[in-house]
């Protein structure tokens, strides 16, 4: 069946079509194609089309495609059983090897995805602190949690309003949103709210608006912030954790959050998620502590050994330093085909964002600036080309150490025709 075929066919047992709804092309236009197989840094259509791709599983698959480590540990360890709901080895290392990686996590707990991930962590800080509320930065997903699927009203103190049906408005009023970046707005919103927040969530490295980055001092005084009014501060590193570096963002940033959210790439691929932090906090979770929080399949033996050969063979490989070489590079090479338009492109490591509007972008309301029309004519004109971008300017771009100079130079000559059909 070809993508077109298999698109119909979903709508009518799928919503939309599509298990999450970035995939439905709705930020680009037209219909999504359907996948075969993937190897390295390309995927192959159902059409057989091969794609240079940069989304790379929206970010776990950071050694590319199907490795073999990997590929090899899950194999061995599901021909062993799939799963048990009985504690196994694996997670067992998988929790030491988090913690020895990520220094502000003495303890940790694994789940199944980023968002049991985050809605975790505010619960845990609601029962921990005992309080209500939690802030949060416009623009920074932490998953489709209720209390967080709030976006900021008419002013930075105003409380959310719900981001989606079905969140009660009683539960947005507990959530309050502030620009990122906007120090000064942080501050009035603790003062309107003295003794009422029990975290502080963001994404330290902003990843679900495109990708900005946090401004000097920005994060060292939400640390002050949080210190001085004994609330939690609460990264959510499920994308920039074990990319950016061993110990995430926090590493790179020299800050220690309380609490901190990881994901994507500790799973290889499976799907996996897990938070930890200060003991002390911790130790509130049962079966210890009072503040409720399971899952059958949490720790799964498979998914434990694949994220742990994908660790393994980044320490062994000397990742994080091989792709910043190839993110210098591909950086070089998009510079020089924007040079002299009004673009801004950003980058971290091995993750980037081409915004189309001029800087500078700090924050949401800077990235919504962006011409969505003008995007949407680059990515269908590079995906014509054999290259795969997100499909929505407001994801980031993700390299991996399976991705060539050779991918990188044939996606700079497809980038240069299709900026030029997005009429730059």
């Amino acid at each position: 069946m070809t993508s077109r075929d298999l698109f119909q066919d979903a709508r009518q047992y799928i919503p939309g079509g599509v298990n999450s709804p970035v995939r439905a092309f709705r930020g680009v236009g037209g219909e999504p194609f359907f996948v075969s197989s993937a190897a390295g840094s390309r995927i192959t259509t159902v059409e057989g089309r091969e794609l240079i791709d940069y989304v790379g599983t929206w970010g776990p698959a950071i050694l590319g495609h199907a490795p073999d480590v990997v590929i090899a540990a899950v194999c061995g360890t599901a021909s062993r059983g799939l799963s048990f709901g009985i504690p196994n080895p694996l997670e067992v290392e998988m929790a030491r090897t988090l913690c020895e990686l990520v220094p502000s996590v003495q303890k940790v707990r694994m789940v199944n995805s980023g968002t049991e991930a985050t809605m975790s962590c505010v619960r845990l800080a609601r029962g921990f602190t005992g309080r209500d509320k939690i802030l949060k930065f416009e623009g920074c997903y932490h998953g489709h949690v209720d209390s967080l699927l709030v976006k900021a009203g008419s002013g930075a103190l105003t409380h959310g309003q719900p981001d989606s049906a079905g969140v009660p408005a009683a539960l947005a009023d507990l959530t309050i949103t502030v620009p990122f970046n906007d120090i000064d707005a942080v501050r009035r919103a603790f003062a309107a709210n003295p003794g009422e927040i029990a975290g502080l969530i963001l994404e330290p490295v902003p990843a679900n608006a495109g990708l900005y980055l946090p401004e000097p001092g920005f994060l060292e005084e939400l640390r002050a912030l949080c210190d001085r009014e004994s609330t939690l501060l609460i990264f959510d590193e499920v994308m920039t954790g074990f990319r950016l570096a061993p110990g995430g963002a926090q590493e790179i940033y020299g800050i220690t959050p309380d609490l901190t959210a990881m994901g994507k790439v500790i799973g290889g691929g499976l799907p996996v998620g897990a938070f930890g932090g200060r003991a002390d906090i911790m130790d509130h979770l049962s079966p210890d502590g009072p503040v409720y929080q399971a899952g059958t399949l949490s720790g799964n033996p498979v998914a434990m050994a694949a994220g742990l050969a994908q660790l393994r063979e980044l320490i062994q490989r000397g990742g994080w330093s091989h792709l910043e070489d190839i993110g210098a590079e591909f950086e070089d090479r998009v510079r020089s085909a924007i040079a002299g338009k009004p673009l801004t492109f950003h980058r971290i490591g091995s993750m980037f964002c081409l915004y189309f509007c001029e800087g500078p972008v700090r924050n949401l309301a800077d990235a919504q600036r962006s011409d969505r029309a003008a995007f949407g004519r680059f990515f269908h004109a590079c995906l014509e080309g054999g290259v795969y971008f997100a499909p929505s300017q407001f994801e980031a771009g993700f390299l991996s150490l399976a991705h060539t100079s050779e991918d990188i130079a044939e996606t700079a000559r497809v980038a240069v025709d299709a900026l030029q059909a997005a009429g730059y």
